[in-house]
């Protein structure tokens, strides 16, 4: 575990590994009946309590400066809150591996957004990746979901959207993480403070109602729980170690296993197009990849 734990690979294959397994539990959950807002709650409320209480295990606190209260609630309406109820709003229209797919556009909507906001400089290399992963992502919009049963236009622009949430996610927690603060901390803040905007959320709509759904889907709850909770803290010790762009790669690892899953686990079937447009993204990432790489 120590030398996983200072392996910036290691963890972004095992974070990728993690990330990947979301959309087909919730595509599970969603054909159940658990409404997209009660799913995403229920992944903050148990990621975020389990953090927590392992955190105050090892002597360790959360601190409610205003900083990190800044932090915590910003991180988790952009970075948690908001691509979730996108995703698990998305995947039972589009398919769990077509809406992982959308998860290889984060490094490149990233590289883009570090370039506007001046986080980064543009070099001539990582320009064109991010025109090759948008003409992939293009290619990809075009098939509509899985092969026969095409989407409409505004489910694949949710997904879509996906990506653009997580690439600004990235960007804030790397400009405003706080001094002194731990990716456990961080986690566990962020993720309880995107569990009390659900919740109200929950409340406002409704869609608390459809609480005892869980009670029937006891075995996907846990795994998700658990499978969020361990995510999470590799991802934050990702972001600090890595950077916002690396992190970011942690979608071509989500989008392998959420096709593998939604193929043979969930019987999706996608178009050639499909596959094409992802190897094209893949392409667009990879030289992003290269660029940072040249840049350092």
């Amino acid at each position: 575990m120590t030398a996983l734990w200072r392996s910036v690979f290691g963890l972004l294959v095992v974070t990728g590994l993690l990330l990947g397994a979301t959309p087909p539990l919730g595509k599970v959950a969603t054909l159940a009946g658990a409404p997209p807002l009660l799913w995403s709650f229920v992944i903050s409320f148990g990621a975020g309590t389990l953090l927590l209480a392992g955190l105050l295990a090892r002597g360790g606190r959360v601190g409610l400066g205003a900083a990190k209260l800044r932090y915590f609630f910003l991180a988790a309406v952009i970075s948690y809150a908001i691509p979730n109820l996108l995703m698990f709003s998305a995947v039972p229209h589009l398919g769990a591996g077509y809406t992982g797919i959308m998860f290889t556009l984060s490094p490149v909507l990233t590289l883009l957004l570090s370039i506007l906001l001046r986080v980064r400089k543009p070099n001539g290399l990582g320009m064109a990746g991010i025109a090759v992963g948008f003409v992939g992502a293009l290619l990809v919009a075009i098939t509509r979901g899985e092969a026969n049963e095409p989407a409409s236009l505004f489910w694949v622009a949710i997904g879509l959207l996906i990506p653009v949430s997580l690439a600004a996610g990235n960007i804030y927690r790397t400009i405003d993480w706080p001094k002194d603060a731990g990716p456990i901390e961080l986690a566990a803040g962020s993720h309880l403070a995107a569990a009390l905007v659900l919740l109200v959320g929950l409340l406002v709509t409704g869609d608390i109602a459809a609480l005892p759904v869980l009670g029937t889907i006891p075995l996907v709850v846990a795994a998700q729980v658990a499978s969020a909770s361990a995510m999470f803290i590799f991802f934050f010790r990702l972001q600090s170690v890595g950077g916002p762009v690396y992190l970011s790669q942690i979608g071509y690892v989500a989008a392998a296993v959420g096709l593998f899953a939604g193929v043979v686990f969930l019987g999706e079937r996608y178009s050639l197009l499909t596959w094409i447009g992802a190897l094209i993204i893949a392409a667009g990432v990879a030289m992003t990849t290269r660029a940072q790489k040249a840049e350092a």
